[in-house]
């Protein structure tokens, strides 16, 4: 019960009236005790004793309030640590609800704003692993267009200069004006830093943002104001930051889940639950027709036996990108397992059978594999099973007139070659 009131309080902790009385009425006792037996026999008076009574007393009084003082700071910053836990774990456990990255930092950028006091505004710029560029990924109170036409390197940034390279700890700069002064950032590009905001950033937090040990970027709270942040801010956004690197790893790692879950590994395309799912949600066009196409590649086995699997995958990632190259925009594309890919278009079919056409062409002349495909086309009203047998036998005819075709060959060549 105690503690539930303390947490009604807000306060971490509190003394009884009655220890109040004990700390006051003990050592008073104790003081007129020590008096009255040390007193000269004669001509004393209790004015010296009302004094130190006094005196503790006063005393007493001005350590308690400076010790309740320092339990509310230590409250408030409690308050703002399970603030900063609760958003971390709100944006951690609705991750799945952010369609990108973009999104998601954009959600922990404005929590973070509005849990740190001081903070007006703020960004979040990534770092590119290959060449250390920086780039702006997310803003709030700032002109993103301006600052992504920034081009400049983390060795460039005051948290680099500042750590003397190695981005490990949250610094503050009090006078943004001065720190970018003594960069190498050109005039121009100081300029746009400085005024990106409605109103020019005096002051900015920086706090470095690890992933697995590598430095994914930095987070930036600014302000108008000089000294706007302090020891007690730089705490906040280490816990926030910290907070928010196992946040956007989970996220990360949600996101290779999905995938992993969703796609095929190989072709990055549709695997075929998802493929299935997705039918559900298919938005005809009466004027257009819908159209369940299967594309099964002819001579995998031969490439397989031939030149190994290694080749026979690059085959397959070849036939994928030269269809999505066509149709990415155009329906679902799925690759059902080994060679065989199924795709659900709007018509017309004339179309589709030109965009068949010029994956052959394009596949012929590209590709020193010589690949090709067979392909069966059924119309599709939602009735999958339906329009997946008819077009898959569809497939297997033209395959076999493949076959019958070549196997004729042969036999012509082979009675040319015959003695007369």
């Amino acid at each position: 019960m105690k503690l539930r009131d303390n947490f009604k309080r807000k306060t971490i902790d509190r003394l009884d009236y009655r220890y109040h009385l004990l700390l006051l009425i003990i050592p008073i006792v104790l003081f007129v005790l020590l008096f009255v037996f040390n007193a000269p026999t004669e001509g004393w008076t209790i004015l010296p004793l009302l004094f130190v009574c006094l005196i503790y007393v006063v005393t007493y009084s001005l350590i308690y309030y400076l010790h309740q003082g320092r339990l509310t700071r230590l409250w408030q910053h409690l308050e703002q640590v399970v603030s900063i836990n609760d958003a971390i774990y709100e944006l951690a456990h609705l991750s799945s609800q952010y369609k990108n990255e973009h999104a998601f930092l954009d959600a922990l950028l404005n929590k973070a704003v509005c849990i740190i006091n001081g903070a007006e505004m703020g960004s979040i710029i990534k770092v590119s692993e290959d060449n250390h560029k920086l780039h702006f990924e997310s803003v709030v109170g700032l002109d993103l267009n301006k600052l992504k036409r920034l081009n400049f390197s983390l060795e460039q940034s005051f948290e680099y200069r500042l750590t003397k390279g190695k981005c490990d700890r949250v610094v503050v700069v009090d006078d943004m004006k001065n720190i970018n002064a003594a960069s190498t950032l050109t005039n121009e590009q100081q300029q746009v830093l400085l005024t990106a905001a409605k109103q020019p950033i005096r002051s900015t937090l920086s706090s470095p943002i690890r992933i697995d040990g590598k430095l994914y970027g930095m987070l930036n709270l600014d302000s108008s104001s000089v000294g706007a942040f302090n020891d007690y801010d730089r705490n906040l956004v280490s816990i926030l930051t910290h907070e928010a690197s196992n946040a956007i790893a989970l996220y990360q790692k949600s996101l290779q889940i999905t995938k992993l879950a969703n796609f095929d590994n190989l072709t990055g395309l549709y695997n075929r639950k998802n493929f299935e799912d997705a039918l559900q949600h298919w938005q005809p066009k009466a004027h257009l027709g819908s159209f369940l196409v299967i594309i099964d590649m002819d001579n995998l086995k031969i490439i397989n036996d031939q030149q190994g699997h290694q080749v026979g995958d690059v085959a397959i990632k070849e036939v994928a990108k030269t269809i999505l190259g066509f149709w990415k925009h155009k329906g679902i594309i799925s690759r059902f397992g080994g060679d065989e890919f199924v795709a659900l278009c709007h018509g017309p079919l004339e179309l589709i059978e030109n965009d068949l056409d010029a994956m052959r062409l394009k596949l012929h002349h590209e590709s020193p594999l010589n690949l090709n495909f067979s392909v069966g086309i059924a119309p599709y009203d939602n009735d999958w099973a339906k329009s997946f047998k008819q077009a898959d036998n569809a497939m297997y005819e033209q395959k076999r007139g493949k076959k019958q075709a070549v196997n004729a060959l042969k036999a012509i060549v082979a009675n040319n070659q015959l003695p007369q």
